[in-house]
């Protein structure tokens, strides 16, 4: 199986300015990334797709891909990372004839991930048959669903389900089982990003449960101290290495 990582990195970011260049431990996010993905024994190739020539030496010097510069159009996009991937799958095929049967996109802005979990990730999906594996962890006590509110200007604040705060349940051990993605890994077949609308998910959808200590999502000062923390602690137990 023909495995490609893809890794966009943008250089703007408003709340976090040039987060993709900053030192993470030493290391900006996008390398993070790199080593994780290049130290897997399942990905082929490694690319980072982004619009800013600083970020792409600094990913060819990390030993990643960095075959083009993203048009106008898809940096332009922001948010558009199905977009960003149909062109990435485009242009490989247009000009190198490369076809890959599964793609893993990596969020620089989730740096807590192992090769190991690479691996991981790509097994279960090639051995699940679904469209996409994506990795995920449990909500677990208010961030779970059944207990967030939403506002209604009627009658107040009610459950996200649409039940009264009358109707909430009382535990923790009471709530339905949920998920959320934490933006560790997608595994995906291409053709997904060929489907009305164009997705990551495809019709069958299978997750990599992962422990809650690996969800993080920098975007403010404050997620970026956390997430530092986390990462000591990982690197504490020699998994990765420091750079």
């Amino acid at each position: 199986m023909k495995v490609v990582a893809i890794i966009p990195a943008k250089s703007d970011s408003k709340r976090l300015p040039r987060k993709n260049l900053l030192p993470m431990l030493g290391k900006p996010l996008p390398v993070w990334a790199i080593e994780a993905a290049k130290g897997s024994t399942k990905i082929d190739r490694v690319l980072v797709s982004t619009q800013d020539e600083e970020i792409a030496q600094m990913a060819r010097e990390a030993g990643a891909e960095v075959p083009y510069m993203e048009p106008a159009e898809i940096s332009a996009g922001g948010g558009d990372i199905e977009g960003l991937l149909l062109y990435a799958v485009e242009w490989l095929k247009k000009n190198e004839d490369y076809v890959p049967d599964a793609i893993v996109l990596l969020q620089t802005t989730s740096p807590l991930r192992l090769s190991a979990h690479l691996d991981e990730v790509i097994t279960q999906f090639e051995k699940s048959g679904a469209d996409s594996t994506i990795a995920v962890c449990k909500a677990l006590g208010n961030h779970n669903p059944n207990w967030m509110l939403v506002e209604d200007v009627a009658k107040g604040a009610r459950l996200f389900t649409g039940n009264t705060l009358k109707d909430i349940p009382r535990r923790s051990d009471h709530l339905s089982t949920c998920y959320f993605r934490n933006d560790i890994a997608y595994v995906l077949k291409p053709t997904n990003l060929y489907q009305t609308p164009c997705n990551l998910y495809g019709d069958k959808v299978d997750l990599y449960k992962m422990d809650e200590f690996f969800d993080n999502d920098i975007n403010t000062a404050e997620d970026w101290h956390i997430t530092e923390d986390k990462l000591r602690r990982l690197l504490a137990t020699k998994e990765i290495s420091t750079p």
